[in-house]
């Protein structure tokens, strides 16, 4: 393959709802760019870009796949995204190194869920946009419906290029307003013959290109000027008001296709070409530090990954898109993430599984290399003389459901722990952890699909066992008041025993408190936990009733209770324990017994001192069309949620909320049929605080039964 230069090259993200015809589109894009020789289709399981085994059986994508397509001397790298929300991050990613996205429209549904969560994810990335509605060969085709949901939905800036000529199953012609002329379709697709516009059409095709020319000229001042004074633009001056357009998201055009006979592919493909912006004519990305990387080959070699796939007889294919300089076979960089120095022995154009080598990448292209030691999704890898560069990461969504997992045959946790890392390493957006807290190992998704997809992987690809349960809720426990308890630990069973004895005042802990006066505090140490929240330890101690040496024992026992609460088995937390008197034994008393002691005594002490609750409380945000908002605050009422505000969010509506955490269990499902796919949420940690009275007494007694039946 040649080297394509900056300006020869395009980064076009295919996005849109599922069933779209995204992968199809992509199919089409590769024949014209002489990829394939023959067009696979989803029904027949040939096509480039759907071909893991996963995908194969369920019809649509999973992962986003890169591809390109050399056309008319230039190279267009595509990124085919999967259309479900569950699969968000291979979009956010696609998207952070796209420089366009192509958003793919069924025409005979208008604006779906997939459409206008895709819409969001561009507006974040702050994207260009190309409209093509597809799916115009179907009897229930509407294309001006289609036009009027795209309008309303996202603004007048949704600007018609072509418009169909007959649409429905007799579909083969559309106006193209920008050369003003009819493309006739032949039967099978391909280059379109063009035609004059006929009579029939004279008028409306006038009146369309008007209001086209109108909006386009609208997004620059000097051609506003120039079509006030001569009623028009030349095709010059249109090519460079939709590139303006586009850049600034001012104009977003609504091109036609028939992507599974291959209509109107070429063409949109030559428009791409003509107006998207090659990658030094978007913003540049900056690195942490705050330099601007813009896409110049004749800046120092930088490169960010995007994405990590792992194939089977390969291993680990890393893809990254170059920001600067220029990148050849065997070149030496370094991971401005970790400073480890990494060789990219081979350097390859992907399309699929399909791998072309190549020499030489320079800026603005997207290519993979393999077998990198220790390189992972988001790192930078930079040349020399910038090795410290770190590009700013793609920001990946947070878990919006999290489940404890395990093997069904307990003597496969270990593996399957190793299992989830690797999908990590694929997958950013499906988090694992083993919770020392909860006692679980714990995986976060974007939904159930996202995790059933992953069981799917796990049980079919690695071939174990695996169910999920739900995740133990992180309780905390403390205390409201202060409480004394004294424990005798005493055991005799011939030779030396075991004795300790061992008074305590628990109070609780807050920022800035005094001690308290009842007892001498001899020593404090204050211990910040891990989980949050501080003990402190105050030696009262008089007469040398226990010696120094055993208070870290004691400590020792109050801990153990710390990491195993009183109440729930949770994290204590934000207590004070008063040592104040004991007894020991000459020959009995050693470090075990007082650690039972201590740890006995404060458990004793715990429970009568107003013992409370915690639970953690997230900050939600709902992001819902305007008619289920009634639906979706009652749903949340019903969760104990506390509404803390409304916002419009362009024609949809923004719940704030703070919600506990234990009523959010399986909330994307429920969200889901609320509102039929429309809505999203995100999650994040807000704080702690009590539980009401009955929750807590529910708590109690499901954790005694617990304990009883263990």
């Amino acid at each position: 393959m040649k080297v394509y230069q900056t300006k020869e090259i395009r980064n076009i993200a295919l996005i849109g709802g599922a069933k779209s015809g995204k992968t199809t589109l992509a199919e089409s894009m590769l024949f014209e760019g002489g990829v394939v020789t023959r067009r696979g289709t989803i029904e027949d399981k040939n096509t480039v870009s759907d071909y893991r085994d996963i995908e194969l059986e369920r019809q649509n994508s999973v992962f986003s796949t890169v591809l390109y397509a050399e056309f008319e001397g230039h190279k267009i790298n595509l990124i085919d995204c999967p259309g479900f929300d569950d699969f968000v991050g291979e979009t956010v990613a696609a998207l952070k190194v796209a420089d366009t996205g192509l958003m793919v429209v069924n025409a005979q549904n208008g604006v779906e869920v997939g459409t206008e969560i895709s819409w969001r994810n561009t507006t974040r990335a702050a994207k260009p946009v190309i409209f093509a509605v597809n799916h115009l060969e179907h009897e229930n085709s509407n294309f001006d419906e289609t036009i009027r949901q795209l309008k309303q939905s996202f603004g007048g800036g949704v600007t018609v290029c072509q418009y169909p000529v007959n649409e429905g199953v007799s579909f083969d012609s559309v106006i193209d307003l920008l050369q003003m002329k009819m493309l006739k379709f032949k039967n099978g697709g391909g280059k379109a013959e063009v035609l004059d516009i006929p009579a029939s059409e004279k008028d409306k095709a006038e009146e369309m290109y008007a209001t086209m020319v109108e909006e386009l000229a609208a997004n620059d001042e000097s051609l506003m000027e120039k079509f006030f004074e001569n009623g028009s633009l030349s095709e010059e001056e249109i090519s460079r008001g939709i590139k303006l357009g586009l850049i600034s998201r001012g104009v977003f055009p609504v091109f036609i296709i028939n992507a599974k006979q291959d209509m109107g592919v070429n063409r949109l493909m030559q428009f791409i070409l003509n107006s998207a912006p090659a990658p030094d004519e978007v913003p540049g990305v900056k690195t942490t530090e705050g330099k601007e990387l813009s896409c110049k080959s004749t800046d120092a070699p930088s490169a960010l990954v995007f994405k990590t796939s792992i194939e089977q007889h390969i291993g680990e294919i890393s893809f990254f898109k170059v920001y600067g300089g220029e990148i050849t076979e065997a070149m030496d960089m370094i991971n401005g993430n970790n400073a480890s120095k990494e060789r990219l022995s081979q350097l390859f154009a992907v399309a699929g599984k399909n791998r072309q080598k190549l020499d030489k990448v320079v800026a603005g292209d997207i290519a993979a290399t393999i077998k990198l030691k220790s390189v992972r999704t988001n790192q930078t890898l930079n040349g020399v003389k910038n090795a410290d560069d770190k590009i700013e990461p793609i920001v990946f969504p947070n878990p919006k459901i999290t489940m404890a997992v395990k093997a069904k045959n307990a003597a496969d946790d270990e593996k399957l722990g190793s299992i989830l890392n690797e999908m990590h390493k694929v997958d950013p957006t499906l988090t694992v952890e083993q919770s020392k807290e909860l006692r679980q190992l714990i995986v976060g998704g974007q939904g159930e699909l996202h995790l059933n997809i992953a069981k799917w992987l796990i049980e079919n690809g690695n071939k174990i066992a695996i169910e999920y349960i739900a995740p133990r809720i992180p309780y905390r426990e403390t205390i409201t008041k202060s409480a004394k308890a004294m424990y005798r630990h005493k055991k005799q069973s011939g030779g030396s025993g075991q004795f300790g004895e061992v008074h305590m005042m628990i109070e609780p802990y807050h920022e800035g408190m005094s001690n308290q006066t009842e007892f001498p505090v001899r020593g404090q140490d204050i211990y910040p936990l891990d989980w949050g929240g501080k003990l402190v330890l105050n030696t009262c101690i008089v007469g040398g009733a226990i010696d120094a040496r055993f208070i870290p024992a004691i400590l020792k026992g109050i801990m153990e209770k710390i990491e195993q609460g009183p109440l729930t088995g949770s994290y204590a937390r934000d207590i004070v324990v008063n040592i104040y008197d004991g007894k020991m034994h000459p020959v009995d008393s050693n470090e075990i017994s007082f650690k039972l002691a201590g740890r006995n005594a404060f458990r004793e002490a715990f429970k009568n001192a107003g013992p409370k609750i915690m639970e953690p409380i997230y900050d939600v945000e709902v992001i819902v069309p305007e008619e289920k908002m009634g639906d979706v605050m009652t749903d949340l009422q019903g969760r104990r949620a506390m509404i803390m505000g409304m916002d419009n969010e362009g024609n949809y509506q923004k719940i704030r909320a703070r919600v506990p955490l234990a009523e959010m269990n399986r909330y994307s499902t429920a969200l889901s049929s609320i509102t039929s796919g429309r809505a999203m949420y995100s999650l994040k940690y807000a704080e702690y605080a009590q539980v009401p009275p009955d929750v807590q007494t529910a708590l109690l007694k499901a954790y005694e039964e617990q304990e009883s039946e263990e």
